[in-house]
């Protein structure tokens, strides 16, 4: 059974005014609930770090004419099979086109497939999002 344990916190007045404004602005119900997701983020970011396994999206944004830019892609995206586990792809325009990947593995593989299908030539914007898997976390 988790056991829930109640603690103070004493904040300048400006800053806790600043962290009201937030809660309301992210229609949170309370401050507990805030915290919670702030010390959340805090352990899923150490997560990333330490090798555990996390999961994620990476976004791409690219011009499809850019030569070979799409065989690149594939390539990479097969060089590590094992944690794609999805992909979509979505024509922007007559040029542009975005792809999302899901990506699973440990933290530090995960940002280097990030780091390398964002930093290909022709990719004009990459954002890399990782979250946890949910064990270990309530």
């Amino acid at each position: 059974m988790k056991k829930t344990i109640r603690f103070g916190v004493s904040l300048d007045h400006h800053l806790l005014e600043g962290f009201d404004h937030l809660i309301k602005d992210r229609k949170y119900v309370n401050r507990s609930e805030a915290i919670r997701d702030l010390i959340r983020n805090q352990l899923v970011e150490e997560e990333w770090k330490f090798g555990e396994k996390v999961v994620g999206t990476i976004t791409i944004v690219y011009d499809h004419d850019v030569r070979e830019l799409g065989e690149t892609l594939a390539h990479l995206q097969h060089q590590y099979h094992k944690a794609v586990k999805s992909t979509l792809h979505v024509h922007l325009d007559e040029r542009n086109c975005m792809e999302v990947l899901v990506v699973v593995g440990k933290g530090p593989v995960v940002k280097t497939i990030a780091d390398r299908l964002i930093g290909t030539r022709g990719v004009k914007h990459g954002k890399l999002t990782m979250t946890t898997t949910g064990q270990g976390l309530s």
